[in-house]
């Protein structure tokens, strides 16, 4: 079917409807950035073909050349057959305003934190130029990082990661974006080895509990296992992250947490901390904030 395709087919168009097609009868799971087959379709197609990702309609009837036809219809094949996540596909995941390399050494950048940086921390961080020093533990692509750098910018970031591949990813962001003398790539685990303060931590940690991992959809599969699960009910990360953040925040430092779908069974686990849960665009029990006041206080 997808040579045959390859062979008579001219036009995005022609690709559009074959993969929204092809998708649909795949049953493929979204969630690494858009949310149904046209979407997912179109975006690969776009930014396969190094076309604006968000102008569509121009180029639908533009004639293609046979090679780029063949070079799609493979990847909608990849995207079909192998469940291979479009960001894998294309090495390309956007944030917002901000786009990464990416490939199948880090999770697709997805995280709800993005939302928060800036202007949403206001009642804790009345200023930008007061955060002198900032940590993203668990940095991944780099991306959480390299936002940090851009809404803080007399910030220093060290971007903590326990995977080298990780890390030779975010290399190549922090790169792209000219940061190298401000985002420090550290390998360590979580706080291991770290000898600094910060005003800010932020950490998009593993928090899929073990059942949850094992129900995963296969594009999920494709994504490094060390940075999904995390224990029996998926808060090991996060217990280590609260445990010892107050060493490592001053002392109006914040702590921003992404948890996923676990807050009943943390605020379960920690009856005693004032967990602010903020406001993202897929509601408010995604990401917590605390202070280091908050954490001493509660004795944890």
């Amino acid at each position: 079917m997808y040579q045959l395709a390859a062979s008579h087919f001219t036009t995005a168009r022609d690709l559009l409807r074959f993969a929204v097609s092809r998708f649909n009868e795949a049953e493929l799971t979204y969630g690494h950035g858009t949310h149904n087959a046209h979407d997912e379709a179109a975006y690969l197609i776009l930014s396969a073909l190094q076309l604006p990702i968000d102008t569509l309609e121009p180029y639908l009837d533009a004639r293609l050349l046979p090679e780029e036809v063949e070079s799609v219809v493979e990847l909608i094949r990849r995207r079909a057959e192998d469940k291979v996540p479009v960001a894998y596909l294309t090495n390309e995941a956007w944030q917002g305003e901000f786009n990464f390399y990416v490939d199948e050494r880090v999770l697709v950048p997805r995280s709800f934190i993005y939302e928060l940086l800036g202007e949403p921390l206001a009642p804790w961080i009345e200023h930008p130029e007061l955060v002198h020093r900032a940590l993203d533990l668990c940095t991944g692509s780099g991306c959480l990082a390299i936002q940090l750098a851009s809404h803080y910018p007399d910030a220093e970031v060290d971007a903590v990661d326990i995977s080298l591949d990780a890390l030779e990813v975010a290399a190549v962001n922090v790169e792209h974006y000219g940061l190298q003398d401000r985002v420090n790539l550290i390998h360590t685990d979580m706080f291991e080895g770290i000898e600094e303060k910060y005003d800010l931590i932020i950490s998009n940690p593993p928090y899929v509990d073990a059942e949850s991992v094992e129900e995963l959809p296969e594009e999920y599969l494709h994504e490094p296992e060390i940075a999904l699960g995390s224990g029996e009910d998926g808060l090991d990360a996060t217990r280590e992250i609260l445990r010892r953040a107050p060493e490592f925040l001053n002392e109006r430092g914040v702590l921003l947490v992404e948890i996923g779908h676990n807050r009943d069974m943390l605020e379960e686990c920690f009856p005693s901390l004032p967990f602010m849960w903020m406001e993202t665009q897929s509601g408010d029990g995604f990401v917590f904030l605390l202070t280091r006041e908050d954490i001493v206080n509660a004795g944890i």
